[in-house]
């Protein structure tokens, strides 16, 4: 490593819903526990997968599902804080812990140390219908979207609409409290529409959003980490091979490759927006006009992260860390043609996308090298942990995804 990271400072693993399965949690804490950092994580129990790493100073078992008040989540995390008994780097992996600390920075700093966005940013920037208005403001494409107020909004936009459509849950927390979609969902029919739209409520919280064919896009996606002016001190560009559920979940196998539009496109945004901070975002390439298409932009790390490292040994989580401790961030290129799997849930994914009429020229045809999500020589215990987890309940999950997905919705 051409760098040193400060050994006295520690990093908390900070996440509210309930998703043991976090291959992206076990990442960060690899990622700077091999630097030497101590490491913290939340966890549901002491049988996560991420409370299994040898490179886990402690695990603070605290079952959160991101509906608690946000004056309860500040105080736990305070507790927390006094028994680290430093001041530690917080890494967000959902979008509710990422809102919480810009929204509480006052109650926070001192105690922490993470980035000084814009308090109500990352809020605005999670939500479906927030990054749809900044899009629209700062001439980001995306996709087109209604944001319906009543179920009447519903039958005026389906009488128009052209299916099909996909709905997503409009708001971070609100998604968790009162989710109106299991996640992205592709809606086939106006009548399957209007039957969904019964469950919704008077207001429904979701999103209606235009489908872009997969036949006719391509999946993109940039990690990067901005200091305090908005300027890019690691930024990654890759393309999604494969993501489960098909075309509308994580990503379950991607690559590492250059696309210095793509780069700069969002590096302008970033610097328009005044954010300050990790940032992992997914755009679409529509074929049929050209442009990169933003659906989501994630105020926090992402859980496939370790897909991009330069070749100074630099990713999002450890910029950030250097960056917070006063360190330079060395530069270097980003290692094209790497490859990032995620072991149990890639084999489904494949055969999904088997007929989906879904490609990815850009990807190179053979990796550089491959970074597995769970599996790793130095730390086993988090990958036999997943397995133990996994099986059942994870097959259980990945059979209703399927039925699901033949019933002609995809839902994540």
């Amino acid at each position: 490593m051409p760098f040193e990271a400060d050994t006295e400072v520690p990093a908390l693993i900070v996440k509210f819903g309930d998703y043991p399965l976090h291959h992206g949690g076990v990442g960060a804490i690899r990622s700077l526990g091999r630097l030497g950092v101590p490491m913290y994580a939340i966890t549901e129990d002491r049988w996560t997968p991420a409370a299994a790493s040898r490179y886990l100073t402690r695990a603070f078992v605290w079952p959160t599902t991101g509906t608690e008040d946000p004056g309860r989540l500040v105080e736990g995390l305070i507790r927390i804080g006094r028994r680290i008994g430093r001041p530690a780097v917080l890494v967000p992996t959902d979008e509710e812990a990422a809102v919480l600390i810009a929204e509480h920075r006052r109650d926070l700093c001192g105690r922490f140390l993470f980035p000084g966005v814009e308090p109500g940013l990352p809020r605005r920037l999670a939500s479906k219908q927030g990054l749809h208005e900044l899009c629209v403001e700062h001439g980001i494409a995306s996709p087109e979207a209604a944001f319906p107020q009543s179920y009447d909004d519903i039958v005026a936009f389906a009488e128009k609409a052209r299916f099909p459509v996909v709905a997503k849950n409009r708001e971070a927390f609100v998604r968790r409290r009162r989710p109106a979609v299991g996640g992205t969902t592709r809606i086939a029919t106006r009548e399957g529409l209007l039957a969904l739209a019964r469950d919704w409520g008077e207001r429904p919280g979701v999103i209606l959003q235009e489908y872009l064919p997969r036949e006719d896009a391509e999946d993109w996606i940039v990690h990067a980490y901005f200091d305090a002016d908005s300027t890019p001190l690691a930024l990654f560009t890759g393309v999604k091979v494969r993501s489960w559920p098909p075309h509308a979940g994580m990503t379950a196998n991607a690559y590492v490759v250059d696309n210095p539009e793509l780069a700069d496109l969002a590096a302008r945004f970033v610097k328009q927006l005044g954010y300050t901070g990790i940032i992992d975002l997914d755009l679409r390439f529509d074929r049929r006009d050209g442009q990169y298409k933003l659906l989501d932009f994630n105020p926090r790390m992402g859980a496939q992260f370790r897909l991009f490292e330069s070749e100074s040994g630099v990713d999002v989580v450890r910029a950030m860390h250097l960056d917070l401790t006063g360190r330079a961030v060395p530069e270097g290129e980003q290692r094209a043609g790497h490859r990032y799997v995620v072991e149990n849930i890639d084999l489904p994914a494949l055969l999904a996308y088997r007929r989906s009429g879904y490609t990815t020229p850009h990807a190179p045809k053979r990796p550089s090298g491959t970074e597995l999500a769970w599996l790793a020589g130095d730390d086993p215990l988090p990958f036999l942990t997943m397995l133990g987890r996994f099986v059942r309940p994870g097959a259980k999950h990945l059979y209703q995804l399927w039925r699901t997905n033949r019933r002609g919705g995809l839902t994540s």
